[in-house]
């Protein structure tokens, strides 16, 4: 490291050799395309080090709050995070290649009429902005379009994306509900600060906060765990779904996913996931 490097430069050049890419990409559709390809098969979706910090009641910031706490685990460990964590790493990174990233808040449609939970992040490049969501996976940059549809049709990792209301909303299959649903994109230049509350937000109750949730792109499919099932995106559309005990589900993380052994054998298990706080059921 020359006097003039800074600390981070030398945490991103191994990201990118761990990432597969064997030069510096510059900042162009071309240098997008091959970082977030690289990261689709690379990093994974998945709420391990999340579930750890929770079962342990830990206070301190959830995991992959920085950058640089995301990128050294996913060095030592294989592990990506959940969306607020894993946008903000790619922000960094991106925005380190000279790239015009932006960091943005948007909502999974499980429900109807739930607020903002989902971070995702975007890029202004000449000829248009592009979504690179870090959770969805979707391979290929998608490019918004005012007023018009856009999509990749993969048969696995698919999306297809429009405009209703005003907002662009992308539709894709979560391993937990295959059938999918959308996810609405609702403003881009969202602070570092407002990343960390919206993450923070989580803590009393999320999805993620219970049971394991894990998915990466493997050649032409998606593999992963979702809520005590393995599920296989495959090439031809279908899905293949089994019920796993928690010694498949830990092989699963550490053959299929790429995780190490060490950060596995501290997941805890699965606990059911209650109700949202406030829903009706939640009540009953």
């Amino acid at each position: 490291m020359t006097s003039t490097d800074k600390p981070e430069d030398a945490l991103f050049e191994q990201v990118l050799m761990k990432l597969g890419i064997g030069h510096r990409p510059t900042p162009t559709g071309q240098g997008l395309r091959t970082v977030y390809a690289a990261w689709c098969r690379q990093i994974p979706f998945d709420n391990v080090r999340k579930l750890i910090h929770a079962r342990a009641n830990d206070a301190r910031p959830f995991p992959g709050s920085t950058a640089d706490d995301f990128f050294r685990a996913w060095l030592q460990h294989g592990t990506g995070g959940t969306c607020w964590s894993n946008a903000g790493a790619c922000h960094a990174l991106l925005q380190w290649l000279g790239f015009d990233a932006q960091r943005g808040v948007a909502t999974m449609l499980a429900a109807p009429d739930i607020p903002p939970n989902h971070g995702t992040v975007c890029v202004n490049l000449d000829d248009g902005q592009y979504l690179v969501d870090t959770s969805i996976l979707h391979a290929e940059p998608i490019r918004f379009e005012p007023a018009r549809a856009s999509a990749h049709a993969h048969p696995a990792w698919g999306v297809q994306g429009d405009w209703r209301d005003g907002r662009f909303h992308l539709d894709w299959r979560p391993l937990h509900k295959v059938d999918g649903f959308a996810c609405r994109f609702e403003r881009f230049g969202a602070s570092a600060q407002e990343f960390h509350d919206l993450h923070e937000q989580t803590r009393g109750w999320s999805p993620f906060n219970f049971e394991l949730n894990a998915r990466i792109n493997r050649g032409d499919e998606v593999v992963g765990l979702a809520f005590g099932q393995a599920v296989t995106l495959h090439a031809d559309g279908s899905v293949s779904q089994r019920p796993v005990d928690d010694r498949e589900r830990r092989r699963i993380l550490v053959e299929e996913v790429g995780l190490s052994e060490a950060i596995v054998s501290q997941l805890p298990p699965d606990i059911p996931t209650p109700p949202p706080p406030g829903s009706r059921s939640a009540g009953q």
